[in-house]
């Protein structure tokens, strides 16, 4: 009997160190899990480098003698539309500008008064009042001469001035609504500045790319991210796609031929070959692109800055061949898209009649 006692202590005790034993096997992962270091989150310091070099693009600047006010553009956006303003009354303004078409025409130059072909792709308006200077080469110092640049044109629209002042009188619609907007008579300033308030509203702002600048980290893929690195560094796109539009305002040779550009304005022998550098906001929604619309997609854009642009002799010394792998140049266009946002569309207006 006592053996038995004895036997049954024994047991006793070895089930108890036993189960010490998987308390402590158990407990052992957390308390060495406890014990380990936090892991240090990876900082992507050339990202958060070019990223800095970006900025928003703020508010849309509005001359002092040309306030915007909703009757003002109203009475721009059913001009914009209405086909008087060419000299057959068949082309309008979104005729080359539509909405449809990123506000451009989709076509690699414009097709202008009774099938006119032009040599020039037809810009976009989107974004257009935030520029200093408008159309390729600059020759336009407002929004608002713009807006008359086109309407006057032979190749164009090929509408006189004045005759358009008399046909507008002659609808007594645009009489009451350019009394009430300017508290003046139907003039071709007052047609330019309508049309301009209009043009001004006309904005991509918020794109996928913005929100990344505001702290929204997964509003751009990996790859996207990778392409801006490239925008600010190997690609050196940011030499010229700088600022709040992404664009200097100024004007570079990118090597292509045919045109002489800013120099049919400037008469300098450094502007021969000279373009405007266009904003990118939105940019996925304009092609073709370049002045002359002679590259179709985004690729083909990185593609030919990658071999280096043109052999035209008054080159810029800031296009060189980029050496860009396949994968690079897929990252760089991702990027673009990035910038790209909802294209704004806007119902046709009704055209007041006689």
């Amino acid at each position: 009997m006592r053996k038995l006692g004895l036997a049954m202590m024994v047991i006793f005790v070895l089930s108890i160190l036993g189960a010490c034993n998987s308390n402590e096997e158990a407990s052992a992962p957390a308390d060495k899990e406890k014990n380990e270091p936090a892991k240090e989150e990876v900082v992507d310091q050339e990202l958060l480098d070019a990223k800095a070099k970006f900025e928003p693009l703020g508010e849309m600047p509005v001359p002092a003698d040309n306030p915007m006010t909703d009757e003002k553009v109203e009475l721009g956006k059913t001009l914009y539309f209405d086909p008087r303003l060419s000299g057959n009354n068949v082309q309008s303004c979104m005729s080359c500008h539509a909405p449809g078409a990123g506000y451009g025409d989709g076509m690699s130059t414009f097709i202008g008064f009774e099938g006119h072909q032009g040599g020039r792709n037809s810009p976009t308006i989107i974004n257009s009042g935030y520029y200093p200077t408008n159309f390729w080469d600059g020759r336009a110092g407002s929004l608002e001469e713009q807006a008359l640049g086109p309407i006057q044109s032979e190749v164009e629209m090929n509408q006189n001035l004045d005759e358009l002042v008399i046909e507008l009188n002659g609808v007594p619609t645009y009489v009451e609504q350019f009394n009430t907007v300017f508290n003046d008579q139907i003039s071709a300033d007052n047609i330019a500045k309508a049309i301009a308030a209009f043009e001004r509203t006309i904005v991509i702002s918020d794109t996928a790319f913005d929100r990344y600048l505001q702290g929204e980290e997964d509003a751009i893929s990996a790859d996207a991210k990778e392409g801006m690195k490239l925008f600010v560094g190997k690609a050196g796109c940011i030499s010229c796609h700088a600022g709040p539009l992404l664009s200097d305002y100024s004007y570079h040779n990118l090597g292509m031929s045919g045109d002489e550009g800013r120099f049919d304005v400037t008469g300098n022998e450094e502007d021969k070959g000279k373009f405007r550098t266009s904003g990118l906001r939105g940019v996925a929604h304009t092609a073709p692109f370049m002045h002359d619309g002679s590259l179709e997609t985004l690729k083909d854009v990185v593609m030919y800055y990658n071999a280096g642009g043109g052999d035209h002799a008054n080159k810029s010394v800031l296009v060189s061949p980029l050496n860009l792998t396949d994968k690079e140049i897929d990252n760089l266009v991702a990027f673009l898209e990035s910038m790209s946002g909802e294209l704004q569309m806007i119902d046709a207006p009704e055209i007041p009649s006689n």
